[in-house]
This record gives structure tokens, C-alpha cells and sequence, in this order.
């Protein structure tokens, strides 16, 4: 199952660093092709001659030695997925907040490759808040985290936090490759974001949409081995590389967007928080505070959704999303058939921890043929993954 595979392997300062000895065997048995690369606090636990006996490659641990230079960025573009583990607190720490002062997180903050970590940790800090923010936040990143297992722990406690054994690591990285791939070569466009639509030089319509929930898609849909084309409205979040990005501020340009890329894809997921008006003028000056009250006169915003149903094509899945305060099965079920849409995902502003700017989410999708799939609230990356896999049933229904 990983015959082939490059397994970029990443060992922080953990006891269970001991445990990457029988990792490496079982990677390197499998027919994987192991690099390996250490912190200088994980030489304390495992010798960097041990793993580079056992994975036949030199074993880096500082980003420069003997005048030579450790190429970290090509470490992270050579792999096809990065695996840290143990990942320890610190690591993690690191990763949540960007902090590079090793090679280990140099790799990491240059990876091109999907990242998956498994945490190690005694029961505390395990259940600390700060670390269950900083797995929140490293899941938002779109990084994987294998869960920890219950047992005997270095400090001699009974409890959760323990490494997976090498073995279920193995186990996951099978159903990670088995099904990462399952959109190779399939076109996707993704919308995201809001749009701004702008009432004078300095002014606009808009709304407090971040674009993370659509970028989180897109990184899954890519993670899958999907071609992704991004159409973003105004965000300042990251997007990973090889995703095709088209940036856009208004629902026009938006829209204009949409048209050109949607005939030849596969699937399109509309995302973005689309302005639904947007004013009849636009003033050339700034607008001056004079008079007690002002009215702007609005007209609608061009449907994307609706237009892309028209468009739609035996075989195009069509998802498109609906943010909802009130009838919220209601109005989505309506939004499903009046779009022509395959799937519409409703979300609600009644979920406390759901909607704009948050790095959580929880959704229920609905389909043509009446299911309903719906979901506890989990990181975006998490619901990311529920769509992707739902979208992915809808492909094998049309096929």
C-alpha cells in the first residue's frame, strides 16, 4: 500500500521517540521511502545513526552542518505526505503560532506536501487548554492529527495522550493514500470569501465572512488530487500552493469569474458570502456627513448559483451553500430546487461556535434524492473533509 511513497518523517523531543525505530522498519518494509529529519531534543531519546540505518538516508537535525546546507524547502516539495510524530507540546506550539527556530519547523513552514501529526504528551497537558486550542488551531492549518491512544504514560500515569502505536500509524497512512486520491484529475471551483460592493471612493456593502471555510475545501479538494481553481472575494487567509487562485472584490466580478471556469469542471462548490445588493450609483466623491439620514438605492446582485444551475451539465455536481437565521431546513431545501443544485449545506447563525470568522463549523447537507447528513461541530479542515466525502458519493451516484 505505500510501496513507493515518500515519507518525510519529523521527530520532535519526545519519550516516544523511541517508538520511530520500529516506524521506520515498518515504512521501510511496506516499500516506502523514508527521509528523516529530527529536533535537537529528540537526539536525547533516539540516536539520528539508529534511524539513518534503519531508513538507509542521512538523517538531518540542524539546517546547516560542516558548511553545507540543509535544502529544507525541496525536503517539503520532495515528499508526498510529512509525518511528525511524535509531535511533542512544544512542536505543537511552534506550529500554531509560526514560530521557526529549527529545521524541523523550517520543513514544516515550507511544505508543499500534506502534514500529519501524531501528538505525544503525559494526561495534562494533553487536556490543557492551550493545547487543545493549538490542535484546533493546527487542524484549521489543514494539518491531519491521528488521535492520541488511553494507556501507560512516561510519567507513570493511566491515561490519554499516549502516541499511536507505529503500527496504526502505518494503518492510517493506508487510508490516507487510499483515499487522498480519489479526485485525481477532476476540475473543481471553489468560491470563497466575501465580496465588497462599494457605495463611494472609501465604502462598501459587505459582511464578516473570513473565506476559511471555502479555503479549507479547496485544500481538501486538492489533498484528494483535485485540480482546484479558487475564486476568492477580500480575505487576508492563506492559500496553499498549486491551487489555482483568482482573486475578485465584487459579486460581478465574482460572478464573471464563475462563467469562464464553470464549463469545463467537474464540481463546483459556491461558498462565498455573496453581497446580495449593491448600489444603483456609485459615488465619485466620499460621502459627507451632512444630513441626519441617508438612502442608498440597491438592486440585486447577480445569482451565481442559480446561474451556474441553469449551466449545469449531466454529470457537473453543483453544491452550494446557505447561511440561515431562521426556518433554516426550510429555506435550504428551497434553496436546493430552485437552484438546480446537487447539494445544498446549511449552516446556521443559531450555532454558537458556526458561521463567519469562526475556525469551527457545523453543517447539514442536503441532497436531490432527499438525504440528510448532518454533522456535530467540528474544525473547518474537519468539515472540509464531511463535504469533499459526501460530494464524492454524489459523483459515484452519477457515474
Amino acid at each position: 500500500m505505500l510501496k513507493g511513497k515518500k515519507i518525510l518523517l519529523a521527530v520532535s523531543g519526545s519519550i516516544a521517540a523511541y517508538k520511530t525505530t520500529l516506524l521506520t522498519r515498518l515504512l521501510i518494509k511496506e516499500g516506502a521511502e523514508v527521509k528523516i529529519i529530527m529536533t535537537e531534543a529528540a537526539k536525547d531519546f533516539v540516536t539520528p545513526l539508529s534511524l539513518s540505518t534503519l531508513s538507509k538516508n542521512q538523517v538531518l537535525h540542524s539546517l546547516s552542518e560542516n558548511d553545507s546546507w540543509a535544502n529544507h524547502v525541496m525536503l517539503g516539495r520532495w515528499a508526498d505526505v510529512m509525518l511528525i510524530a511524535p509531535l511533542s507540546c512544544n512542536t505543537l506550539a511552534k506550529m500554531a503560532t509560526g514560530l521557526c527556530d529549527n529545521l524541523l519547523m523550517a520543513v514544516y513552514l515550507s511544505a508543499t506536501c500534506p502534514v500529519v501529526t501524531a501528538p505525544a504528551m503525559d494526561e495534562d497537558m494533553w487536556h490543557h487548554s492551550s493545547t487543545k486550542k493549538n490542535i484546533e488551531i493546527i487542524k484549521s492549518y489543514n494539518n491531519y492529527v491521528i488521535p492520541v491512544e488511553n494507556g501507560e504514560l512516561a510519567s507513570g500515569l493511566i491515561g490519554e495522550g499516549r502516541m499511536a502505536e507505529p503500527e496504526k500509524i502505518v494503518q492510517w497512512l493506508h487510508s490516507f493514500f487510499l483515499t487522498s486520491k480519489e479526485l485525481a484529475g477532476k476540475k473543481v471551483l471553489i468560491t470563497a470569501g466575501p465580496t465588497y460592493e462599494q457605495i463611494d471612493p472609501v465604502r462598501f456593502i459587505g459582511n464578516f465572512s473570513s473565506g476559511k471555510m471555502g479555503i479549507a475545501i479547496a485544500a481538501e479538494m486538492q489533498n484528494r488530487g483535485a485540480l482546484v481553481t479558487l475564486v476568492l472575494g477580500p480575505s487576508n487567509i492563506d492559500v496553499n500552493n498549486g491551487i489555482k487562485l483568482v482573486r475578485v472584490k465584487t459579486a460581478d466580478e465574482m460572478f464573471n469569474a464563475c462563467l469562464e471556469v464553470f464549463p469545463k469542471t467537474d464540481i463546483a462548490v459556491m461558498s462565498a458570502a455573496v453581497a446580495d445588493y449593491k448600489a444603483v450609483n456609485t459615488a465619485k466623491e466620499k460621502i459627507k456627513k451632512t444630513e441626519d439620514t441617508i438612502t442608498i438605492e440597491l438592486t440585486k446582485t447577480k445569482d451565481i448559483l442559480k446561474a451556474l444551475g441553469s449551466l449545469k451539465k449531466n454529470g457537473q455536481i453543483l453544491a452550494g451553500f446557505a447561511l440561515e437565521t431562521n426556518n433554516e431546513k426550510e429555506n435550504a431545501l428551497k434553496k436546493l430546487s430552485s437552484k438546480n443544485a446537487d447539494l445544498i449545506i446549511l449552516n446556521s447563525l443559531q450555532d454558537a461556535g458556526a458561521g463567519f470568522g469562526f475556525d469551527t463549523n457545523k453543517i447539514t447537507i442536503f441532497d436531490k434524492a432527499g438525504n440528510e447528513y448532518a454533522f456535530e461541530m467540528k474544525s473547518k479542515s474537519e468539515v472540509a473533509a464531511d463535504i469533499v466525502n459526501i460530494i464524492i458519493k454524489q459523483l459515484h451516484a452519477k457515474a
